[in-house]
């Protein structure tokens, strides 16, 4: 693939993340999911039993759409909610077995991407642009969850 006529170093920094999206969809693709179910089951392998609007709240949509898209992860096996004990109105989700497996590697994938990213670079190179993005990062406003 050709380079697009990038001129600016945030215009190249951009084409890096589009590479590294491009590579987490089409991994996430493969396994029939969308971005966003992807995410919703990392974050539930990451933190089993979340709330339905905890969902919301960390992939920034509304209950509803989290509603949606739980029950399409339901259907396939891939997540179960579970009545809170003594309040059957709050639902915990949960990742099953089956959903922990669909998205398993994904980290393993992402490295070897990012590793194919940086393979033009040595290690020195590696180690200046790891310096020069930390120093440019630190002056930052942190993301939010």
């Amino acid at each position: 693939m050709d380079a697009p006529d990038l001129t600016t170093s945030l215009q190249l920094v951009r084409w890096i993340g589009w590479a590294q999206r491009k590579a987490a969809e089409d991994w996430v693709r493969e396994r029939g999911l969308s971005f966003e179910q992807s995410f919703v089951l990392g974050y539930l392998t990451q933190q089993p039993g979340a709330i339905q609007r905890e969902l919301a709240e960390v992939t920034r949509t509304s209950a509803a759409s989290v509603s949606s898209l739980l029950q399409g992860l339901e259907r396939r096996g891939l997540v179960e909610r579970r009545s809170e004990p003594g309040n059957e109105r709050v639902k915990r989700v949960f990742t099953t077995p089956a959903g922990q497996q669909l998205i398993a590697g994904f980290d393993v994938a992402m490295a070897a991407a990012d590793e194919s990213i940086l393979a033009p670079l040595d290690d020195d190179e590696r180690a200046t642009l790891q310096a020069l993005l930390q120093k440019i990062t630190a002056e930052l406003p942190q993301p939010t969850r």
